[in-house]
């Protein structure tokens, strides 16, 4: 896959390539979302064009003052990495800025999309773009005039509701991992480094991985999570505080991920993982003392244990 990063207005020597062409934010990379990647790949295909996604970094509502969109579903590299699994050929990464905001649709058409070489647009059903979101899907269609074609992919529901990013953070919002997992086709998950905490966990005999996140992914509610934790090429199982670990902070708010990690004693300061978020287990509370927190973790455990060997892996 071939990524392309393109600001606005369009440098004049960019060679066009035929191609079919899937436009969105995509955050997640979610079932709807690859609905509409997957209708530009088989069209590509069938007429032998390349496929390709057009997307847009930051995030459109952030740039638009927008709050809440600071942080992401699939920040751009875990984004690609998405992409390129579907076998999607091209991918035009565009810089949302002021400026591309206040293109019109028009102008978005004739001054970004044809001079790619687009010869089909795939887009969702309620898809907009251009100055104050003015142009539709059915712009697209009423401005082709014969120069490429459209496809409007409808919805998709799972479990009676509209599939959606904002749906999915409203579950992430609330813990609701297991949901979130329906919605996206795949465990949430993000990536990081471990880096030194306070080593505080191991002196209550569960040591803990503290998880530097690389990319600003959307942690949801503070709480314990069952997981799954790739080092290497290994997967472990383990349960994740999320939270401030209000038993012992007294002035520091900031949120930090830690994972038990199951069967597990070898050093990995430094080292890329990977965590995925598999069911919630309970909210984060304040114990009364050490030996509080050491009977509730130890029953955390035992819950995760269990409902992974129920299948929740």
């Amino acid at each position: 896959m071939k990524t392309i990063s393109l600001t606005y207005p369009l440098p004049k020597d960019l060679p066009p390539v035929p191609c079919a062409v899937a436009l969105g934010y995509f955050d997640g990379v979610h079932i709807g979302h690859r609905r509409v990647i997957q209708k530009a790949i088989d069209t590509a295909k069938a007429n032998g064009w390349k496929s390709a996604v057009m997307t847009f970094d930051p995030h459109p509502r952030e740039v638009l003052g927008q709050t809440g969109y600071s942080q992401y579903l699939t920040p751009l590299p875990e984004k690609l990495e998405q992409l390129e699994r579907m076998g999607v050929d091209l991918v035009y990464v565009v810089r949302f800025d002021i400026s591309f905001a206040a293109v019109y649709p028009e102008d978005f058409i004739e001054e970004c999309l044809l001079p790619l070489g687009c010869r089909h647009v795939v887009v969702g059903f309620d898809y907009t773009f251009g100055y104050r979101g003015m142009g539709t899907a059915q712009t697209l269609q009423e401005l082709a005039r014969g120069r490429y074609g459209v496809d409007i992919v409808g919805p998709v529901n799972r479990l009676g509701e509209k599939v959606s990013s904002t749906v999915i953070r409203e579950y992430l919002h609330h813990g609701d991992v297991e949901q979130t997992r329906h919605l996206l086709g795949r465990p949430y998950k993000i990536r990081g480094e471990v880096v030194h905490g306070d080593k505080r966990g191991r002196t209550i005999g569960f040591p803990t991985a503290n998880v530097r996140v690389s990319s600003p992914y959307l942690i949801g509610k503070n709480g314990v999570y069952g997981v799954r934790f790739t080092v290497g090429e290994k997967v472990y199982q383990g349960v994740m505080n999320v939270g401030i670990k209000p038993t012992f902070e007294l002035e520091k708010k900031e949120k930090s991920l830690e994972v038990h990690i199951f069967d597990f004693e070898r050093e990995i300061y430094g080292e890329e993982v990977e965590v995925e978020f598999m069911f919630f287990i309970r909210d984060e509370q304040k114990f009364s003392g050490v030996e509080a927190l050491i009977a509730q973790i130890q029953q955390d455990v035992r819950v995760a244990k269990q409902k992974f060997a129920e299948g929740n892996a």
